[in-house]
């Protein structure tokens, strides 16, 4: 299987055509320990249905699939515009793509939210996307930890979500690692609802 064929279902939640095809993009340059690894290094910060072998790709249905529910309800969708809906599903499906580094390393990288941010950065020229839209992409993902800012030494790496994109996105990540949330799956990792 392809690397977007992962994300057939997540892709559809996209309406711009055009955001859809560079997101395209922007997946395939995911690297592959991606879609194998579990969320989390030791298991700590992440729902048991995250662990093990694609537990990361699960982790990232379900934060895409909260945003997506979420904007689909009037009550919360309709402050957003179409466009931004989409931008923020982008930035949940590819806010971990650089977890555990460039190059997969044994332990999440805590700037992790940075590395993801930059590889969008970095892309701007290859996609039909405004930059200001590559822009709120970029900044939805290095934001989407939300309090937790510093690394493991106690230094100030990231920084808090401040708009109402970057706030939105890291509570569909937050929702996503409640450990009492339990979603299933099927046996290519698709929510079953």
């Amino acid at each position: 299987m392809n690397k977007v064929d992962y994300f057939k279902k997540e892709i559809s939640y996209i309406k711009n055509n055009t955001f859809k095809k560079d997101l395209k993009l922007l997946i395939e340059g995911i690297p592959d320990y991606f879609f194998s690894i579990p969320a989390s290094s030791t298991g700590k910060y992440h729902p048991e249905y995250t662990t093990g072998e694609g537990g990361l790709l699960r982790h990232t249905k379900v934060v895409t699939r909260i945003a997506y529910d979420l904007l689909s309800n009037p009550s919360i969708g309709n402050k957003y515009t179409k466009e931004e809906k989409d931008l923020m599903i982008i930035a949940c499906i590819l806010h971990d793509g650089f977890k555990s580094g460039v190059n997969k390393e044994q332990y999440t990288r805590y700037d992790h939210p940075l590395i993801a941010a930059k590889y969008i950065r970095d892309r701007k020229e290859e996609l039909s996307m405004s930059e200001e839209n590559n822009e709120l992409i970029a900044s939805c993902i290095e934001t989407h930890m939300g309090p937790w800012t510093t690394d493991y030494n106690g230094v100030e790496v990231l920084s808090p979500p401040k708009t109402k994109y970057q706030n939105f996105v890291h509570m569909c990540d937050f929702l996503a690692s409640r450990k009492f949330l339990s979603v299933k799956f099927d046996e290519e990792n698709n929510i079953i609802d």
